[in-house]
């Protein structure tokens, strides 16, 4: 872009904008005034914006209150920018004004702009579209930017981390069917703990995220109701009778989603319950994801001082100092990326707590995390499928181990002997550094025989 600069006039008087920016005096004055942080609005909102201008522009012909032209001109400047032909016009920052008002102008004028050089007019002439009387006809950044974020949170979801999730759902569900008959100890309070499979162990990590995504998608459903049509404070003023019902009908057909109007835009403006919730959804997606790559990490540690009952793929090396170390870096950084969501989500829900009366200010913070979420985690989900579960491989050897000489094998004994018995023997061979078997078969609580019968790992299990 280059240095010279053209004079453009708003309400506020006049101000230098960049000669060949698209964008114009009311994205500039934002550039200008809320030069905050390196954090830009979303691509994705962005393009949802444009698709909601598109559809306005069709349900404002429809209605009567367009021409043909003015339609196209506006449907085909919003389909440049869905394409991201312009992704540059759109510098504005997260940290502005807290209804995004400023958001919704700047892809005003890009498409007005793209409509005056479509017609060879000077940028910023308003010639033959007008960014407020044309393109934000019959529509208010307020019930605008809301159903932008609630497109891009829908539309974000379906096309990146739901697929991904479910790919990595798939791949622990072949490693627990594959590790079925793999049998070790388990472990509570990190402790020894009586047996279980390898598969039934991998089994609760995939239907934990099983679980997430079957919220996620659930939860959906509440953003699918769009205030579109409620104008300034959810009244409908200056758009036209079933303006509403109709911009929801088309951006229904267009994107293939259920939308509808919102049954009551006063609620669903002044708060925006719906999208914490679904912050709150992706939350609980990166509570048991850090609890998994949690324990695949701990199962993992080692390779000789430590469980090391399972084998990570040795992606690269783990010390500057230490040569030959391997670390579980996909478990590290996965495990960063669901500490930073939580903290994300924290910020929205007092974000969506802080508006007053008929106006949430928070919008485009809310917008940023969610879109932000939903990216990081995606990204995360197939760098941790890709390159390590994929490759995860049971240490049989050192799982064996563990199990023959675990002390809470005596727990088969209790119902037996009892309780009290069989807590003897335990701390018998702990005591002494002796097996199970030497312990009972020294206090003679119990003969060989019915030993052999109980202490018995495989009995221990539900193996169906």
């Amino acid at each position: 872009m280059s240095n010279f600069k053209r004079l453009e006039q708003d309400s506020m008087g006049t101000i230098e904008v960049p000669k060949d920016a698209l964008w114009g005096a009311q994205t500039q004055r934002s550039i200008l005034n809320f030069a905050i942080g390196d954090e830009k609005i979303p691509l994705e909102i962005i393009y949802a914006i444009a698709k909601i201008k598109a559809s306005a522009a069709k349900v404002n012909h429809h209605l009567g209150i367009i021409d043909t032209e003015t339609k196209n001109l506006i449907t085909e400047a919003s389909s440049e920018i869905i394409n991201g032909e312009h992704d540059n016009e759109f510098p504005l920052k997260v940290w502005q004004t807290g209804s995004g008002t400023q958001t919704n102008m700047n892809v005003n004028e890009v498409i007005s702009n793209i409509a005056s050089n479509h017609f060879n007019n000077p940028l910023g002439s308003h010639n033959p579209l007008h960014p407020n009387d044309h393109v934000n006809k019959s529509q208010s950044t307020n019930d605008v930017f809301p159903a932008a974020i609630q497109i891009a949170t829908i539309t974000t979801l379906k096309e990146t981390l739901i697929p991904e999730l479910k790919k990595l759902i798939d791949i622990l569900n072949q490693k627990s069917n594959e590790w079925k008959d793999i049998i070790k100890i388990g472990r509570t309070h990190l402790q020894d703990a009586v047996p279980l499979t390898l598969g039934q162990e991998a089994s609760a990590w995939r239907d934990q995220l099983g679980t997430a995504l079957a919220r996620i998608e659930s939860n959906l459903k509440e953003l699918y109701a769009l205030p579109l049509g409620g104008t300034a404070v959810g009244t409908g003023l200056n758009a036209p009778k079933n303006f509403d019902n109709l911009i929801s009908l088309d951006l229904s057909k267009t994107l293939k989603l259920p939308f509808e109007t919102a049954t009551n835009k006063f609620a669903i403006m002044a708060s925006h319950d719906g999208l914490v919730n679904i912050m709150s959804q992706l939350k609980l997606l990166a509570i048991p994801l850090l609890k998994i790559v949690n324990d695949i990490r701990l199962l993992s540690c080692g390779p000789r001082a430590g469980l090391s009952e399972l084998y990570l793929p040795a992606n690269e090396p783990g010390s500057s100092i230490m040569p030959g170390k391997i670390n579980p870096t996909q478990c590290e950084a996965v495990a960063m990326v669901c500490t930073q969501i939580i903290g994300m989500e924290t910020a929205v829900s007092i974000a969506g707590s802080g508006g007053h009366l008929q106006m949430n200010v928070y919008k485009p913070l809310i917008g940023y995390n969610i879109i932000k979420s939903i990216k990081l985690i995606h990204t995360a989900c197939k760098s941790c499928r890709k390159n390590m579960v994929e490759g995860i491989q049971p240490n049989k050897a050192k799982i064996k181990y563990y199990l023959e000489n675990s002390l809470m094998l005596v727990t088969a004994l209790a119902p037996s002997i009892g309780y009290e018995k069989a807590s003897e023997i335990a701390q018998l061979a702990h005591e002494k550094n002796i097996s199970l078997r030497q312990a009972a078969k020294r206090l003679n609580y119990i003969n060989e025989k019915e030993f052999d019968l109980l202490i018995n790992p495989e009995s221990m299990i539900d193996v169906d």
